[in-house]
């Protein structure tokens, strides 16, 4: 038994090398595949949340395949609706872009002036070339173009999800013939997708009324464009942090210049991000989620940094789900929870350990 132990032991360095080198050639594999990754990632994500209302439907009485037909036709119904204003705000933002360009360089030409006139070593005509005004080094051709690119890529996921959800439909049947003994892994595999659904769900809802009371805010305020606003802090609320601060940025901007703001209303909208943003990501999200389902700030952050590096802005938009499925698969097996404990805040109180003969080495499995 003690030699048993031994070897147990002695083994750790090997098994953590091995596993530190697998883990390098999964992040390699992941940026070099990074532009089929991003698209597959992005529809499973939204497969697993549409799950939810096909479950639903199916225990009201409706077979799976209609209720997968119903909720993608629901599904396909407000995208398109949101679409349609979303595109309609947009090309009227990029007609108004020329004014609202020049109008910011005028206030930068300004600030120089002013900082120069302060006695600062500032030369206006040196930092003044950086705003280059001709059409030949205009960022707007290459932003047609990517949100062109975004349109493709969209119709790759909207086909994704539609052929995941319809392969979830026989899946458990599909486990139950390829393992001998599948119960184990239907039941962690189950424990796994309810709280990624729970997850998903949830921070998927923070995110909308995060879009919705952002709309309300820039209505009320009276900046231009507040439907392109709002949907654009529906979709940086996923980027922890700083996911928030840079959905502000560009109202916020756009009123400071604007004919009918100023500083007081800019400050106005400011706040209000500032409140939507605390009330909602520190107070009722952490409520809702629980401490199971968080991730400390550093972990957060990193997975940030992280994950965009591996697949770029799309990273930083999923690094959140990304690291919380890693997370939440992590907690679903005993021989990796306290990887999940390690990622989690570590707040509340500590609940008694679970420790399964799985977690001892072999020497105390007998015992």
């Amino acid at each position: 038994m003690a030699k048993l132990s031994e070897e147990y032991y002695r083994s750790v360095p090997l098994n953590a090398t091995l596993a530190m080198a697998a883990l390098v050639v999964i992040v390699a594999g992941m940026k070099t595949g990074a532009d089929l990754l991003v698209p597959l990632l992005l529809a499973i994500f939204i497969a697993v949340v549409c799950t939810a209302p096909v479950q639903w439907l199916n225990q009201r009485g409706l077979s799976l395949r209609v209720a997968v037909w119903l909720t993608l036709l629901v599904l396909l119904v407000f995208v398109s609706l949101l679409g349609l204003l979303v595109v309609n705000s947009f090309t009227t933002f990029i007609e108004a872009l020329p004014d609202i360009e020049s109008r910011l360089y005028e206030h930068y030409w300004d600030l120089l002036n002013v900082l120069a006139s302060k006695g600062l070593a500032i030369n206006p005509d040196q930092l003044g070339s950086i705003f280059n005004m001709d059409e030949e080094t205009s960022w707007v051709p290459q932003f047609i173009g990517e949100i062109g690119n975004l349109f493709m890529q969209s119709i790759i996921v909207a086909l994704l999800v539609i052929f995941l959800l319809f392969e979830t439909l026989n899946f458990r049947e599909k486990v139950s013939r390829a393992l001998v003994n599948p119960a184990p892994s239907l039941k962690r595999f189950r424990e796994f997708s309810s709280t990624l659904k729970r997850y998903l769900a949830v921070k998927t809802m923070i995110s909308l009324v995060t879009g919705i009371l952002v709309w309300l805010a820039c209505l009320a305020v009276g900046v231009d464009f507040p439907l392109l606003w709002a949907v654009f802090a529906f979709a940086l609320n996923f980027i922890p942090n700083i996911g928030s601060a840079i959905a502000a940025i560009p109202p916020v901007l756009l009123l400071l210049v604007a004919q009918d703001g100023g500083v007081l209303e800019a400050m106005i909208l400011a706040s209000a991000y500032l409140v939507i943003n605390f009330v909602l990501g520190n107070l009722v999200e952490p409520r809702v989620m629980g401490q199971a389902l968080g991730l400390s700030t550093f972990i957060a952050f990193l997975s940030l940094v992280v994950w965009g590096w591996i697949f770029g802005v799309a990273g930083m938009l999923l690094s959140v789900l990304l690291t919380m499925t890693l997370k939440i698969a992590l907690d679903s097996h005993p021989q990796t929870r306290w990887i999940s404990h390690l990622l989690g805040p570590g707040a509340g109180p500590k609940a008694p350990p679970s420790i399964e003969k799985a977690d001892l080495p072999p020497s105390e499995r007998r015992q």
